[in-house]
């Protein structure tokens, strides 16, 4: 007989976990094991990472969860590299061959290198490959390609804010391009490393992809999920970034305790701010994230906030005074 599985007893547990996810898994995977491992209630993504891709993935928890939206609007940086002369049908590693083209290095100068760079740099049309989880009638685009089936796609626009290429090689001394981009939301990697291969003459596909920078999150701030399970619980916990650290470019706003009380209860409050779009608001006394908001015309408004409920468990879990000020007036 089977051992019994031994029933996980969920908690409140609010705040980041910065994971450097490894190759192999999805992103889910990777969230699943980290809510198995904090003993999560409610937990999410901030957006897929390829299971072919490695790097930052921040995971959100409890109140977190709230804010997972805005790292999915941040520009992202990778860094990836391009194996000229064979394209294939994933556009990564994984696909069928479709073609090969003799790659000449000669040809390959810091000159057209650069005008390549320019040329993909700014904002360009993307046609999203096949092999992708956009839908079309309700289904995945790469369950209609593993059907065989070519499925028209409109051409997005995106935003390479930054681009650097460089000629590198592969492991069998075969050209390739190292690339380092900064891009927004919804750019497809694989994609731009295609295009790139195109504009070089030979083709390409990715063999190297890992995320090191997502809304001004680093990899070097990140675990791996190996060092997460080889920690004990409270090492565990430790290792959350409280909801705020989703918020690093918002303008900080500080409450007393009669206007964040109000505030909380989704009231407008009037104050000497300038305009802004994307406001965070603490209470001062005790300090804690309220949510966010934003200030227009000297009012700030409320946009997305924390329960009372929430801000408790926050506040109890860190080793700051009982809960005061505002949560007595809700």
């Amino acid at each position: 007989m089977n051992a019994p599985r031994t029933r996980v007893v969920r908690r409140p547990v609010h705040g980041v976990l910065l994971i450097d996810k490894p190759l192999g898994i999805t992103s889910n995977d990777a969230l699943q094991k980290a809510k198995w491992l904090l003993r999560a209630e409610k937990a999410g993504h901030t957006g897929t990472l390829d299971p072919l891709a490695s790097g930052v993935l921040p995971l959100c928890f409890g109140a977190a969860t709230k804010f997972s939206q805005l790292q999915l609007e941040a520009a992202k940086t990778y860094e990836a590299v391009a194996l000229l002369g064979t394209t294939t049908a994933t556009g990564d590693a994984e696909g069928e061959v479709l073609e090969q083209r003799a790659v000449d290095p000669l040809q390959l100068t810091p000159e057209r290198l650069a005008a390549v760079q320019q040329q993909f740099t700014g904002p360009i049309r993307q046609v999203p490959p096949m092999h992708s989880a956009l839908k079309k009638d309700g289904k995945a685009l790469y369950e209609y390609a593993r059907a065989g089936i070519a499925v028209e796609r409109a051409p997005r626009d995106v935003v390479i804010h930054a681009l650097n290429l460089a000629l590198t090689h592969d492991s069998q001394a075969r050209p390739a391009i190292k690339m380092v981009v900064t891009c927004s939301k919804g750019t497809y990697i694989r994609t731009l490393g295609e295009d790139i291969g195109a504009a070089l003459g030979c083709g390409a596909h990715l063999t190297f992809l890992r995320r090191i920078d997502t809304g001004g999150i680093g990899v070097e701030r990140c675990i791996t999920l190996a060092q997460l399970e080889a920690m004990d619980e409270d090492a565990r916990l430790a290792c959350l970034e409280p909801p705020e650290a989703l918020l690093a470019d918002h303008v900080r706003v500080t409450l007393d305790s009669d206007n964040a009380g109000r505030f909380l209860s989704g009231l407008r409050r009037r104050g000497p701010w300038p305009d802004a779009p994307a406001v965070a608001v603490f209470a001062d006394h005790p300090r804690a994230l309220l949510g966010v908001g934003h200030i227009a015309g000297g009012e700030l408004v409320p946009d997305r906030l924390l329960s009372p409920l929430e801000i408790q468990q926050i506040l109890e879990g860190t080793p700051r005074p009982q809960a005061s000020g505002i949560l007595e007036k809700l």
